[in-house]
């Protein structure tokens, strides 16, 4: 499904990914963990087209995403929950969610029956829909983050520390709603990063290990 394959990427003339090659099958739930600065965040903005790649190869389905731009990854059906949200603060919760599939220019059937799905999963999003989104607090916003990355993410979604800065029963919501994606998307590849193996530890079914820019365990 989802595979890197020898990426290296540098930044600013500093090497900080060496060689990273791991791999997300369809339907799988897949946890790269690694301390600050270890590389994770690099992961996934090279997943998404966001940093360019010294060398290696990304594919989806079998197919390069090499030189394809970001907004292209996002037409693939790659969805992005990055670890600061991004939210825009004026827009309403449920503007926010759909503004990714209006720009993808996606019929409005299909959009409405999309948030409908990711209302259904997470419900909470439903209370908050009218609602500004510079109003929210953090974790409520890693909520609609992810909700916003579903509206997208038909084939694989990647979640960037989706649980850091979360106080205990708002982390226990997202776990359970990461619980119910296995059921409501059984074939979308979900690549989830942290900094503590024991958050994601029942949610995943495999963990790659990354330290200073290479993959040291899977």
């Amino acid at each position: 499904m989802l595979r890197l394959e020898g990426i290296s990427v540098d930044i600013a003339q500093a090497t900080v990914l060496r060689g990273v090659s791991l791999h997300v099958p369809a339907g799988g739930r897949v946890a790269l963990i690694g301390r600050n600065g270890a590389g994770k965040t690099t992961t996934l903005r090279t997943l998404m087209g966001l940093l360019e790649p010294r060398g290696g190869s990304i594919t989806l389905d079998g197919r390069p995403c090499d030189g394809v731009p970001a907004h292209h990854r996002a037409r693939l059906g790659i969805g992005y929950a990055p670890e600061e949200r991004r939210l825009f603060g004026s827009f309403t919760v449920e503007e926010n969610l759909l503004l990714p599939a209006q720009v993808l220019g996606l019929p409005g059937a299909e959009v409405r029956r999309r948030l409908e799905a990711v209302y259904e999963l997470l419900p909470e999003l439903r209370g908050f829909a009218p609602r500004k989104a510079a109003g929210l607090s953090g974790g409520q916003g890693k909520m609609v983050a992810l909700g916003r990355a579903l509206m997208v993410g038909t084939r694989a979604v990647l979640l960037d520390e989706p649980f850091q800065g979360l106080a205990p029963a708002l982390a226990l919501r997202y776990a359970e709603a990461l619980a119910r994606l296995r059921t409501a998307l059984p074939d979308v590849a979900i690549l989830i990063t942290e900094s503590s193996p024991d958050l994601l530890r029942a949610l995943v079914d495999s963990t790659f290990v990354i330290e200073r820019g290479e993959i040291a365990a899977a």
